[in-house]
């Protein structure tokens, strides 16, 4: 969608926050996953390692008091924010639209991308896929995420440099729960099937009963208020192309 779109005098909306919670709960099932390494344990035991080898993984932690990192907090990135905070985490949050006053409302710290990345234990994208945010994590970003941290990515592939990132969990460096890719489907013989420190989705984290119920009330809201001649709930304009979740 453009700006043309709008210039013919085109009503338009979203329904976007019917998708928040659940992809945010699933954010936060990588996560829980990722600190405690379940994912490893799974792989190892499904492929016949021996019991006393599967025990053996990089260190886990609890998310009390885990640095947690946030890049972008919209819809679902503060759904997300609540959960881990409820849960103990500490935030920190990268987003160039947060200030803050919003950033004390939601009870996190911003801070500079290469901050966020050096200091978060599990680091969960939730920005949007505009031009600004393309491989907004390459090799150099994706450096300086400490060892053994883990990556959560339920928002676009377009952030993430898809050949850094593999190269980065190739090593066993880093571990990563990721539900979007470059390819989709992703090819039955693409290397991140293989290996024991990333656990793969196939982009179904909002696809819960609850979710598709709620997406379709709202459109279907939507649709009966311009039909009625009211006012959008959730009319987009123009200004929205460059913050689209």
């Amino acid at each position: 969608m453009g700006p043309e779109v709008f210039a013919r005098g085109v009503k338009v909306t979203q329904a976007g926050g019917a998708m928040a919670r659940p992809v945010a709960e699933v954010a936060l099932t990588f996560t829980l996953n990722l600190l405690h390494r379940v994912h490893r344990f799974d792989h190892a035991l499904r492929s016949g390692v021996a019991w006393e080898a599967a025990s053996r993984a990089p260190e886990r932690h609890e998310i009390l008091g885990c640095p947690i990192g946030v890049v972008g907090a919209s819809r679902t990135g503060r759904a997300y924010i609540a959960l881990v905070r409820a849960l103990g985490a500490e935030v920190t949050v990268h987003d160039p639209y947060l200030d803050a006053a919003d950033a004390e409302r939601l009870g996190v710290r911003g801070a500079p991308l290469d901050e966020v990345l050096r200091t978060s234990r599990v680091l969960a994208l939730h920005a949007p896929a505009v031009p600004e945010t393309r491989h907004l994590l390459g090799a150099r970003e994706l450096a300086l995420l400490p060892d053994g941290a883990g990556l959560v990515n339920t928002a676009r592939s377009w952030l993430v440099d898809e050949a850094a990132l593999l190269a980065e969990v190739g090593t066993g460096r880093l571990d990563a729960a990721l539900d979007v890719y470059d390819a989709e489907p992703l090819p039955v013989d693409h290397p991140l099937r293989a290996l024991p420190n990333v656990l793969l989705t196939p982009h179904q984290a909002a696809a819960t009963v609850e979710g598709r119920h709620a997406l379709g009330a709202s459109t279907v809201a939507e649709i009966a208020r311009y039909l009625a001649g009211r006012p959008l709930r959730h009319a987009v304009g123009p200004e929205a192309l460059v913050r689209v979740e």
